[in-house]
């Protein structure tokens, strides 16, 4: 996955990201199938090609249909949220935050230790 800076999600381009974070490639319908959230197919597929000219995900096609992967990892996907929380939810640091997600092994250590350099990173040049 090519790392960008630290993208902007939405609520609904974090959902979709979460599908393929999960199990990627995807096609729009096998992405379209694992959502509950009762979209028509015709969003689903708005909604991804919007997040591939943002350069969110990647769209190939492959036997004719459209495979979407994520270009963004799960770390940097999250990071914009555990400030939200942090600030918003627990009043807590953002660090702190990520020590939470440790403690239910709710992430692998890799992704772990992503997210705390990217908070990291992200704090030293808000300085």
């Amino acid at each position: 996955m090519k790392q960008k800076s630290l993208p902007e999600l939405s609520k609904t381009e974090f959902s979709l990201l979460n599908v393929l974070w999960k199990k990627s490639p995807l096609s729009v319908r096998e992405i379209h199938d694992r959502l509950d959230n009762g979209w028509a197919y015709t969003t689903t597929k708005t909604t991804l090609d919007r997040m591939v000219a943002k350069g969110i995900l990647g769209r190939e096609s492959a036997h004719g249909v459209y495979i979407y992967s994520p270009c963004i990892g799960r770390a940097a996907g999250l990071v914009q949220w555990v400030r939200f929380i942090a600030d918003n939810v627990f009043d807590l640091e953002p660090l702190e935050v990520v020590n939470l997600f440790a403690k239910r092994k709710t992430y692998s250590d890799e992704e772990l230790r992503e997210l705390r350099e990217l908070l990291s990173r992200d704090d030293d040049s808000s300085r």
